[in-house]
């Protein structure tokens, strides 16, 4: 995979502010491209497809899988979600940066497999503030939830094997720290 542009991996566990962070500095980094992860969950309101996520069928995410087209790839919450090669690959190869917002499984595998990138990861202020973003989505049963605050659990024991942790208690301040951590990086990665 080639490294011209930086690959930022941005993981947190469901409901810790992940995405409308990722949205946000987006909207306030010209350099930086987004990477849609495909999935098989069904769209929620106001998701468009291609935009937010390439909405695939499972049979054609298998097919996919099979086929080696994903940089990484995890089920979960009982739906499968990847990063496709051919999308990083043409943003690296433009010399933009590439954010991917994509769950603690992938960016483990990914840091597992020695990616060269920034591993962010973003964690809720508490368990109980992640119970009440997650109800207060109200796109979730409680039995979800239950299944998310366990998975929440269990990612929040890995975020020691990220390069950073960013508390996400307020959207600007956590924006902020994570504008630093990337321009760092970038500092790291033009003085080599």
């Amino acid at each position: 995979m080639g490294t011209n542009g930086l690959l930022i991996i941005l993981s947190a566990p469901s409901g810790a502010g992940k995405s409308t962070l990722a949205k946000e500095l987006l909207t306030r980094d010209a350099n930086l491209g987004f990477s849609v992860s495909a999935t098989t969950r069904q769209p929620r309101a106001g998701e468009v497809n291609g935009k937010d996520y390439l909405f695939i069928t499972h049979d054609e995410f298998k097919r996919r899988v099979d086929a080696g087209e994903f940089l990484e790839w995890a089920q979960v919450h009982n739906n499968c979600y990847g990063t496709l090669k051919s999308e990083v690959a043409r943003m690296r190869a433009a010399g933009r940066d590439v954010l991917l917002d994509i769950d603690v499984q992938g960016g483990l595998q990914l840091k597992q497999r020695g990616e060269e990138g920034l591993f962010i990861f973003i964690a809720p202020p508490s368990m109980q503030v992640l119970e009440q973003r997650l109800r207060g989505r109200g796109t979730n049963s409680d039995e979800d939830i239950a299944v998310r605050l366990a998975n929440a659990q269990a990612e929040m024991d890995r975020r020691g094997e990220y390069d950073a942790v960013i508390v996400n208690d307020a959207v600007e301040r956590a924006l902020g720290e994570l504008q630093q951590v990337i321009n760092a990086a970038r500092t790291r990665l033009a003085g080599r």
